[in-house]
């Protein structure tokens, strides 16, 4: 159990035996981790629903004629009543009329008033609907499943990273090492990207267009699949200022390549926001924009990368005859 608990030495000599057992190790630790973490969403699946509609607009409440089976919006009930009320209140106010009809007109407003406050005012979340028997029960699991995968991310990377460096030296390790901590701090960072600046605006948009010609119904399974993929993939295009890092550390690219070539960034940037989900103008442009910011940022980085190499080989001793060159 040690040895799943920490990193094997580098110098460490282990046969394929011990590399098998050390990783079913690993997975075992893996498995607990997402199965602690998927139990502890399922108890919470209620907030972590809750979380994924927030993105929904908000429709007026409604109430239900139950004769007919029509549903009305309350608000325009409520207006009616006190409109209703108000015209029995001025009529239990005229002099023309009888004392005792004077006294009907005022109860009658004053049943009018007390319907009309007892409709609710103010607005409610749109909920999304199931249409089959299990829907609501297997749409939990997913989306429980979805949540046990980003909570256990960061022991999931450990036990990859721990399984995989004792393969590094000691100077891939300084890159290795930064990589692996940074990774998921772009990851959640995109997750978050996603679900605070993306979502509102591109369901609301999706949702809201051309509404007074549909009956819009938001399926439950589709919804949330649409939210978890675009968080999904703004997540992993979060990565972009490490996979730009990589190449540069192997040789294919560097800050002049970036700089040269940013027209045609731009345009892979567009071809890859459109692929993901949710291809409006709205969600593609929000998806664009901290693309086009990474793009940005990984030239600062690869600039500060080249001068650092440029110094490292600077500073690296030549032969003898300070040429280069074999002295035989």
């Amino acid at each position: 159990m040690a040895k799943v608990l920490r990193p094997i030495g580098h110098d460490d000599r282990l046969s394929i035996v011990d590399h098998l057992d050390e990783l079913r190790s690993r997975l075992i630790i893996c498995v607990i981790a997402l199965a602690i973490a998927f139990a502890a969403c399922f108890w919470q699946n209620h907030a972590l629903l809750k979380v994924l509609n927030r993105a929904l607009p908000e429709t007026p409440a409604t109430t239900t004629n139950h004769l007919s089976g029509l549903t009305r919006d309350s608000a325009n009930e409520s207006h009616d009543l006190s409109s209703l009320a108000s015209y029995m209140r001025q009529l239990s106010l005229s002099p023309s009329q009888s004392a005792r009809d004077r006294a009907l007109f005022a109860g009658a407003a004053s049943a009018a008033a007390n319907a009309a406050g007892a409709l609710p005012q103010s607005t409610a979340k749109r909920l999304p609907i199931t249409i089959g028997v299990g829907e609501p029960f297997t749409t939990t699991l997913t989306v429980a499943a979805y949540f046990a995968v980003l909570f256990a991310l960061p022991v999931l990377i450990y036990e990859g990273y721990a399984f995989v460096i004792p393969a590094l030296t000691r100077q891939e390790r300084r890159v290795a090492i930064p990589v692996m901590a940074a990774a998921p701090l772009l990851f959640v960072a995109g997750v978050v990207f996603a679900y605070v600046v993306v979502l509102p605006p591109a369901v609301h948009f999706l949702q809201g267009y051309n509404s007074h010609n549909f009956d819009i119904l938001v399926q439950a399974k589709t919804y949330y699949m649409f939210e978890i993929l675009t968080m999904l993939g703004i997540g992993l295009a979060f990565q972009l200022p490490l996979g730009l890092l990589a190449l540069q550390r192997l040789g294919t690219i560097n800050a002049r390549t970036l700089t040269g070539n940013w027209r045609y960034a731009v345009v892979i940037i567009a071809v890859i926001a459109a692929a993901m989900p949710g291809a409006d103008p709205v969600t593609t442009g929000l998806e664009m924009l901290p693309l086009v910011l990474l793009y940005l940022a990984s030239i600062v980085l690869l600039k500060i990368a080249d001068r650092r190499a440029a110094a490292r080989a600077a500073a690296e001793p030549q032969d003898s005859f300070g040429d280069g060159l074999d002295p035989t």
